[in-house]
């Protein structure tokens, strides 16, 4: 076998190294199948770049959820090829709703310790990406190019010019299958690691993110009280936070007894960093085992810097929803709660775990940015949404309403 592939390449020798037989129609991108390599059965899920950029519509999102509840329980391992820009943002709160709940059965497979391997074709952006990082493996073609936000978003953030050709390429580079490969971690140019592997422990993960960082960034920061309206009025019974690095952390008190509280609150897009504190925090709090987290958060997107997708920010993310559904699979109950804004992939991965997204009253879910819409769809979209939409999206299950003003 070559060291590396074309995408199309890498597709054909998927299908013709496992006798690939397709089950059912396509539905939008996707095309489910079985197949056999080394002698095992396998499940072969494919997303092609068919419509809207290989994107992840309602329809595929349900349907690749359900071959992930079926693998979870089978232990078969899956194929998935992955050519895909995420949620398909043309279908606006469905698809992020959608997106919610098979981030949600991808990760309980990921758990269950049922091989999984990405093989990726062009492209791989925002909640496909953080789809990828679950895999054990993930091969790529010799083009791909798999960020949480492509090269033309990534020069947005940056001021510079979006067709500014030398700024692309700089962050091209940055994302490219090359440097991804030589970030580790199963990350391969080569055909030869296909073959099932056996899930790496979520934790031991965690602990060679931090491996990435600069040296320094997880230093012990101040500890600072934090009082305010809302939360007061959320929490009557009482309440204690600290926030240190820009994270929430402490308990809340009502008739059912004691609530751990985490967050993040300051607006700040969450970069690779501060996911890796706050997926430490997770961590923790899965030895301690407690009955409820609420977690409270007021952060419109992820972050769009070419700093943190030279670390592969998606890996990150991904580290805080799966140590988020750990936690959850030992038995503690977790809701989110908007106190302001919340969107995009940072939404994926609090709500995915969680068994209610609550709004307080005026705050807003978005699928993306608007200016991330308006890159994608050449417009904005108009931001605001009436609660039975989230609730019939499958966005949010419930609205908070309080006597006060927010902040």
């Amino acid at each position: 076998m070559p060291d590396s592939f074309t995408p199309a390449t890498l597709l054909a020798t998927l299908k013709a190294s496992t006798a690939f037989r397709p089950q059912g129609d396509t539905v939008g991108n996707l095309t489910l199948g079985r197949g056999r390599l080394n002698g095992c059965d396998v499940y072969v899920a494919i997303v092609e770049n068919r419509i809207a950029s290989g994107s992840l519509g309602v329809r595929d999102c349900d349907k690749l959820a359900s071959l992930f509840r079926i693998v979870a329980i089978q232990k078969i391992p899956l194929l998935l090829y992955l050519d895909s820009a995420g949620a398909r943002v043309s279908e606006g709160l469905p698809a992020l709703g959608a997106f919610r709940h098979m981030y949600r059965a991808a990760m309980a497979m990921a758990l269950s310790g049922a091989p999984f391997t990405v093989l990726l074709g062009t492209h791989c952006y925002g909640g496909a990406s953080m789809l990828a990082a679950l895999a054990t493996v993930r091969v790529f073609s010799a083009t791909t190019q798999l960020a949480m936000s492509g090269p033309s978003i990534l020069a947005q953030t940056a001021g510079a010019a979006v067709d500014d050709d030398m700024f692309r390429a700089i962050a091209a580079a940055a994302i490219g299958a090359e440097a991804r490969v030589k970030l580790g971690a199963g990350n391969t140019l080569s055909w030869n690691n296909v073959a099932p592997q056996l899930p790496q422990h979520s934790h031991e993960r965690h602990q060679q993110l931090a491996t990435r960082l600069p040296k320094g960034a997880a230093q012990a920061m101040r500890n600072e009280l934090v009082q305010r309206k809302d939360l007061t009025a959320l929490y009557p019974q009482g309440y204690q936070l600290v926030e240190q690095g820009g994270i929430l952390s402490g308990e809340a008190r009502d008739a059912a007894g004691t609530i751990k509280l985490l967050g993040i609150v300051d607006k700040k897009a969450l970069g690779a960093e501060r996911a890796w504190a706050l997926a430490d925090h997770i961590w923790r709090l899965a030895i301690e085992k407690p009955q409820r987290l609420h977690f409270l958060v007021d952060c419109e997107t992820h972050a769009a810097s070419l700093d943190d997708e030279r670390v592969m920010l998606s890996s990150y993310l991904a580290d805080v929803a799966v140590a988020l559904a750990t936690l959850a699979k030992a038995g503690t109950e977790i809701e989110t709660t908007v106190l302001g804004q919340l969107g995009g992939g940072v939404y994926v991965l609090l709500a995915a775990a969680s068994t209610s997204v609550n709004l307080l009253h005026g705050a807003l879910i978005h699928v993306l940015p608007n200016r991330a819409i308006a890159s994608i769809l050449g417009e904005a979209q108009a931001v605001h949404h009436e609660l039975g939409e989230y609730i019939g999206a499958r966005v949010a299950e419930r609205e908070l309403k309080v006597g006060f003003l927010r902040g």
